[in-house]
């Protein structure tokens, strides 16, 4: 699964750095690593509409709280909440505590929406799993929108 982050970021002249490390399934085991000198780590949220008919990825600042009604107006969405692990599974080919965009190179539909938070352009480099959660991809942020743009994924960047 992580080959294909790799080779897209080489295919697309992206410089990244990767961390390998136990895996973690929580902001906190993260932190516990001390790798936050290389960049900024992300939480990453897979969300659902009440009807099952729009999914998102939230890539946001690790400290915020993901405010889902105001989501939801940001977005002009359906009532939001938390997706199955069911769903990540068969729509990202990931599991819990492996969310990440990255999950996009398995959307073949290219049905998946990613919210930005606006703050993470402020960061130099950001951290997130390369579709496994015993690892890190130390990416800008704005190449990381390269990439989900380049797969055809829509993208929305909404301040939080």
């Amino acid at each position: 699964m992580r080959k294909a982050v790799y080779d897209i970021l080489d295919k697309m002249e992206i410089e990244y750095e990767v961390s390998e490390h136990a895996a973690v399934f929580t902001i906190e085991e993260m932190d516990s690593l001390g790798l936050g000198f290389k960049g900024e780590v992300l939480k990453n949220l897979f969300l659902r509409d009440d009807k099952k008919r729009s999914f998102y990825i939230l890539v946001m600042c690790k400290e915020k709280r993901a405010d889902l009604k105001a989501l939801r107006t940001k977005l002009n969405s359906r009532p939001l909440t938390f997706a199955s692990e069911e769903s990540l599974g068969e729509m990202l080919k990931l599991h819990k505590g492996g969310v990440t965009p990255f999950g996009i190179v398995n959307d073949t539909g290219h049905t998946v929406k990613v919210v930005f938070d606006k703050d993470i352009f402020g960061f130099e480099r950001i951290g997130v799993h390369p579709n496994d959660n015993s690892a890190t991809v130390w990416i800008s942020p704005n190449d990381l929108r390269k990439v989900v743009e380049y797969y055809g994924n829509e993208t929305h960047e909404i301040e939080l």
